[in-house]
């Protein structure tokens, strides 16, 4: 598989989630994201609305980064974001609720977000991946198939565990099997890594250091093919 440098900033959700950040801070990305030709920003809900170029998605987060917040909270804040114009809503899952096993929680608390987001618009979920066991990462996958989410993603880019890696984007693709999309977010910081992520079945990647990535393929485009480990 060949991208060239403006196919795969198709797959990039240029991201913005620093607690620091400003309003000035948010219009750089949104001009520094139009250059770029990337799919779409992803800001904090306290940044909303904004205005984008035409075809620039604009993604928001849902009790972001810890997960550990009431699903009518989760819930609420999801339905202000697509009020504010938001078309995408990446939620946190709670995560020990995956760890112990218990997914008809990890589904309701999904499904009460799924519930305010319409048909039309994007919920991905946040599993965050790192933290989890194998067993774990494929029974959240199943839990946000069933609660109706469009993606998985693994990872906030907060948690002490780490972030996105191969086994386990590849593990999430194997569970959703195409029927989902496959977000990969947090540590990656190179193009190798994020040829990598899309050759393990990542469908989309969320990058902050987004030039950086796309800088490191050459003109002509690169093989999403290589595989040295995981990266966090």
């Amino acid at each position: 598989m060949t991208l060239t440098r403006a196919e795969l900033a198709r797959y990039v959700d240029h991201t913005l989630l620093k607690p620091e950040s400003t309003r000035e801070d948010v219009d750089a990305l949104i001009a520094e994201a139009a250059q770029l030709g990337v799919f779409s920003i992803c800001i904090s809900p306290s940044m909303l609305p904004v205005t984008t170029p035409k075809g620039l998605a604009i993604a928001t987060v849902c009790g972001f980064p810890s997960g550990k917040h009431h699903s009518p909270i989760k819930a609420a804040e999801a339905a202000l974001a697509i009020a504010d114009g938001a078309d995408e809503v990446d939620m946190v899952i709670d995560v020990a609720a995956a760890l112990a096993g218990d997914y008809k929680a990890v589904e309701a608390d999904i499904a009460a977000v799924r519930a305010t987001v319409p048909a039309g618009k994007i919920l991905k979920v946040i599993i965050e991946s790192a933290a989890l066991t194998d067993p774990a990462i494929v029974g959240a996958c199943m839990a946000a198939e069933a609660a109706g989410a469009d993606f998985v993603k693994t990872s906030t880019g907060f948690h002490g565990a780490g972030g996105a890696s191969e086994s386990a984007v590849a593990l999430m693709a194997q569970t959703v099997g195409g029927r989902l999309g496959v977000k990969a977010s947090g540590g990656i910081r190179d193009a190798q890594t994020a040829l990598a992520m899309i050759n393990a079945g990542a469908t989309r990647l969320g990058l902050s250091g987004t030039r950086a990535v796309l800088d490191g393929l050459d003109g002509t485009g690169a093989t999403a093919g290589v595989s040295n480990g995981d990266y966090y």
